[in-house]
C-alpha cells in the first residue's frame, strides 16, 4: 500500500524513505494538502501531513470523498485538523505525541541569545567589513530571570538551559512539573511571571484557552526591556498587539518561529512574490525582532523520531492497534 505524505522538505525525505523501505512505499511530496491539492490523494487509504497542511471540513471532505481512511500528522500539534469532522466521516487521525524536546528548547535559547547579542545585526555588518560596535550591546543573563510558560518536557529542557546560565527561574502550567521544582522554578500567576521576567519563553500547545495567551494587556504587563521567545505556536501571541507594542520602542528583543498567519507563507518560498500580509511585513522590519520559519523542530534527531512515531501509526492503524498518539480512533 502505498502512503503519500505532503509538505516533506528536501532533508525529511530521504530520512522518510529510508523509515518505509521494506514496510510500505511512500510517496513524498513537497507540496502542501490544501482543498486544491487534496485530488492528489484519491486512491491513497492513509496520508501523512504536516503542521501547515490544512485539515479543516472541505479538505476531510474531499479526502473522504477519494476514499482516504487515516491521516498520519507528522507533528505534535493537531490545531490544523477538525477532529469532529474527521470522526464524522470515519477518517483516522494519529500524531506524534512526542519527540526530542531539545531541538525546540535549544533553538528557543539560539534565538534569545541572538535578539540579545545582537547577532544577524553584526554579521551583516561584518559581511560588509563594518567592525563598529555601536548597536550590538547586550545583557549578561546570569543573574536575571527566566519566565518559562509551559513547564513539559521542552520547557523542562529549556529551564534545564537556563538554570546552567545561572537564572532565576519563574513558571506558569496547570501542572506543576517536579523537575522543574527542583531546579529551583517558583510557580507563579501569569501575571507576575510576566512582570518580572527579563526573558519570556512560550512553551504551550495552541488550544482555545491559551490562543492570544500574550495578548495587548499580557504585552503591557512585561517589561520594557524584556525578551519574548515563541517557538512554540503562532497563534499563542497576538501579533498584531505585539506591532503596537514595538513601534512604542519596547522590548529589549523577540524571537518568533512561529507566527499565527503562517499557513502558506512558511516553508515556502515567497521570495518572488509580493506578500500582502501587512503585520508580517511590518514585524519583520524592526531591528530587535528575529522570524525563523518554524524551525525549531528540524534537526536529524527530531525528524528522525518524528518519523519512526509516523511509520508507527501507520502499522497500528493496519493492523487495528490503538496507541496514545491516536486522537480518532479507527471506526
Amino acid at each position: 500500500m502505498e502512503i503519500l505524505a505532503f509538505g516533506v522538505q528536501a532533508d525529511e525525505k530521504p530520512l522518510i524513505t529510508r523509515a518505509f523501505a521494506g514496510h510500505h512505499p511512500v510517496h513524498p511530496l513537497d507540496v502542501f494538502l490544501t482543498n486544491d491539492t487534496a485530488p492528489i490523494a484519491a486512491g491513497h487509504e492513509i496520508i501523512s501531513t504536516s503542521v501547515n497542511c490544512d485539515l479543516g471540513p472541505d479538505v476531510l471532505a474531499n479526502l473522504a470523498a477519494g476514499g482516504t481512511r487515516m491521516v498520519a500528522q507528522r507533528s505534535t500539534g493537531f490545531n490544523n485538523v477538525d477532529l469532529d469532522v474527521a470522526e464524522r466521516l470515519g477518517i483516522t487521525v494519529a500524531r506524534v505525541s512526542s519527540y526530542s524536546p531539545y531541538s525546540v528548547a535549544e533553538f528557543a535559547w539560539t534565538l534569545a541569545m541572538a535578539v540579545n547579542r545582537r547577532i544577524v545585526r553584526a554579521s551583516t555588518r561584518t559581511r560588509d567589513f563594518d567592525f563598529r560596535l555601536n548597536g550590538l550591546m547586550g545583557r549578561d543573563l546570569h543573574g536575571r530571570t527566566a519566565g518559562v510558560l509551559g513547564t513539559g518536557k521542552i520547557g523542562e529542557a529549556f529551564a534545564r538551559i537556563a538554570h546552567g546560565f545561572g537564572m532565576r527561574l519563574l513558571g506558569w502550567d496547570v501542572h506543576e512539573n517536579p523537575a522543574c521544582r527542583e531546579l529551583g522554578m517558583t510557580y507563579v500567576p501569569k501575571e507576575r511571571l510576566l512582570a518580572e521576567s527579563d526573558l519570556v519563553s512560550l512553551h504551550v500547545p495552541l488550544l482555545p484557552e491559551t490562543r492570544h495567551l500574550i495578548d495587548a494587556t499580557a504585552l503591557k504587563s512585561m517589561r520594557d526591556d524584556a525578551i519574548l521567545v515563541n517557538s512554540s505556536r503562532g497563534g499563542l501571541v497576538d501579533t498584531a498587539a505585539l506591532v503596537d507594542e514595538l513601534r512604542a520602542g519596547r522590548f529589549t528583543g523577540v524571537g518568533l518561529d512561529v507566527y499565527e498567519a503562517e499557513a502558506g507563507l512558511f516553508f515556502l518560498d515567497k521570495s518572488l512574490e509580493a506578500v500582502d500580509d501587512d503585520t508580517l511585513a511590518r514585524l519583520v522590519t524592526f531591528p530587535n525582532v528575529l522570524v525563523t520559519s518554524h524551525q525549531a523542530y528540524y534537526t536529524v534527531d527530531a525528524v528522525g523520531q518524528i518519523v519512526a512515531t509516523t511509520l508507527e501509526n501507520v502499522l497500528d492503524y493496519l493492523a487495528g492497534r490503538r496507541s496514545e498518539n491516536v486522537l480518532v480512533p479507527r471506526s
